[in-house]
């Protein structure tokens, strides 16, 4: 190759010592110590409905719980839960959660490409498994406070959370074999909401 005679590019001494600093401190902490950055399929009660993300050192980060909402007929969409737990042993073979981690947290974790891919083939096997027949409609985690939106959920009032004392002793009895007394069967008179 011919000598062009022009000197080869130099780096600033400046520049060089940041740069080979930057190596050595890097270089400096043990693995253990540094956040692998795995993420992985990780149940909470059936495949598909939870996710792990190490995203701090000595293998913690979070448990994120993926929901489904099928509220609309046919269609099948993820329930974003930014309230994800605290992961535990995530670099070794039995990771656990224990806990709450930080919303912040949850939405930093939003940023990384493939801890969005991951969740969304997370929701998309949960709602094949939870409701097969309606198509899969994918809305993205929010990544910020500002853009989540809590689901909105039916008020239930009294009468639908508390069985009548009566109704209770009837089931209790068909379970048990016993005979059902005419006292079983009367329900008693409703009383007016003003208390008259």
């Amino acid at each position: 190759m011919p000598f062009s005679g022009l000197p080869a590019p130099r780096l600033p001494a400046a520049a060089l010592v940041a740069v080979l600093l930057a190596v050595a401190i890097g270089g400096c902490v043990p693995a253990e110590q540094r956040p692998s950055g795995w993420v992985y399929p990780l149940p909470r009660h059936q495949p598909d409905d939870g996710l792990a993300v190490v995203n701090r050192p000595g293998g913690e980060g979070l448990h994120i719980w993926i929901e489904t909402d099928t509220s609309q007929p046919g269609l099948c969409r993820p329930r974003w839960i930014p309230d994800p737990a605290r992961l535990r042993g995530g670099n070794g073979p039995h990771p656990s959660s224990f806990g709450l981690a930080p919303r912040e947290e949850f939405f930093q974790a939003q940023e990384r490409g493939p801890v969005r891919l991951a969740l969304r083939r997370q929701a998309e096997g949960l709602c094949r498994r939870r409701a097969p027949r309606s198509v899969f409609v994918w809305e993205p985690p929010p990544r910020s406070a500002a853009d989540y939106r809590p689901p909105v959920l039916p008020l239930l009032e009294e009468p639908e959370l508390l069985s009548t004392p009566r109704a209770i002793r009837r089931a209790e009895k068909k379970l048990l074999g016993l005979p059902l007394t005419p006292d079983d069967l009367e329900e008693p008179l409703e009383a007016h909401p003003g208390g008259l």
